[in-house]
């Protein structure tokens, strides 16, 4: 674990020793850091969960197409991702270069943070903050949830065209997530909502609202026509008309009430407007899923709108002290809380990289969903048939 503990505290080390200078919008730490990261997630061994096994198996089935030979319309009539060519041509594209797993996934670990590392040096304000809440809100999903993470990071390079009024610009980034993952629909009507700031009375009716809804089987209906397009992800999702999900009714109350006590404390230009609308509709979305397992991921496309306006507000210099100060004891705690539920099945621990051999003793996902053990023997051996 204290691996984990001093890859999050190294954001805060950064945050406290820069203060409020202007070395806080450092693009050169903001890289590096994100490029260690980019490695330390993408080099893990399978880390995660069960998705990476899910997409380690889809790239070797088209990798096998082009390192043998063969026809790729097979491929793309069994591709289990059905409409997200985008993805496809994504592994086409890797496996003309690479036919191993491992080399696919670090990939699209390095674009997802090079991506993350474009959307953060655009929008945030104090980059050294803006890691801290990425540590805490988003950083485990980018072990597994490789393409709706990598979705997410594409539409965010749409923002500045939300500001810049440039429809068709949008629709092109937004086209291209959601070729990625169709989940990225979502974000769609984000163009459309007025660069304004809503009165607080209005936003908590309509936050109202969204609860009421939320609590009916609407949400459980769209998500399964919208959330999870792939007929496979939605034979195998989790998700369900389940119970009162109070962690979401929590993080979006809590974000609320730090964002709407804080108005005074954004400036008012457009792009911090947009940012500010998105960080309100990050939390709607949040309660519109209130009884769904996964449909809060569905939030992670606004989710640079959160950051960003939580970021802005802990900068400014009329800010209580208090505020930053609870928003890391919060980012603090939301990573130890899914760091500790994900290794209760050793999703995160024990780390290991592909660069040793071998597997990790007790691994419940490689027993289950292991498909080829000649990785077992040799991390980087090229497969041929399988």
């Amino acid at each position: 674990m204290w691996l984990y503990l001093i890859i999050f505290f190294v954001p805060i080390l950064f945050y406290v020793l820069i203060g409020d200078t202007a070395q806080k919008k450092n693009s050169v730490l903001l890289f590096i850091y994100l490029l260690f990261l980019a490695f330390f997630v993408g080099m893990s061994d399978m880390l995660g969960g069960y998705d990476r096994y899910i997409y380690g198996e889809v790239f070797d089935r088209i990798a096998d197409v082009t390192t043998n030979g063969g026809d790729f319309s097979a491929t793309r009539n069994s591709f289990i991702f059905k409409g997200e060519w985008g993805y496809y041509l994504l592994n086409v594209l890797i496996s003309q270069y690479t036919a191993n797993r491992y080399i696919f996934i670090l990939s699209i670990t390095i674009l997802i943070y090079t991506l993350l590392f474009v959307d953060l040096k655009r929008y945030a304000s104090n980059y050294p903050f803006a890691l801290i809440l990425f540590m805490g809100l988003w950083f485990f999903f980018s072990f597994t949830y490789l393409r709706q993470v990598l979705a997410a990071t594409v539409v965010w390079l749409g923002v500045r065209y939300i500001a810049e009024r440039k429809l068709l610009k949008f629709l092109i980034v937004c086209a291209i997530g959601y070729s990625l993952h169709n989940s990225a629909l979502i974000f769609l009507p984000m163009y459309f909502v007025p660069i304004r700031r809503f009165d607080t009375e209005k936003v908590l009716i309509v936050m109202g609202i969204t609860l009421i809804l939320g609590l009916s089987p609407i949400p459980n209906a769209l998500f399964n026509a919208y959330g999870e397009v792939s007929e496979y992800e939605r034979n195998n999702a989790v998700d369900a008309s389940s119970a009162f999900r109070i962690k979401y009714f929590l993080e979006a109350t809590f974000f609320l009430f730090i964002i709407l006590t804080n108005y005074r404390n954004i400036t008012p230009t457009r792009m911090n407007i947009v940012l500010l609308n998105m960080a309100i509709v990050f939390c709607g979305v949040l309660l519109f899923f209130i009884r769904s397992d996964n449909g809060g991921r569905l939030s992670w496309y606004y989710m640079i709108g959160l950051i960003a306006t939580l970021t802005n507000i802990c900068s400014s210099r009329t800010i209580k002290a208090y505020v930053p100060v609870l928003m890391i004891v919060l980012c603090f705690g939301l990573y130890i809380r899914i760091y500790t539920s994900w290794n209760a099945n050793m999703y995160l621990y024990p780390y290991k990289t592909f660069m040793t051999n071998g597997y990790r003793n007790g691994d419940a996902c490689w027993q289950n969903y292991e498909y080829d053990h000649n990785y077992d023997y040799n991390k980087l051996y090229r497969p041929a048939f399988r």
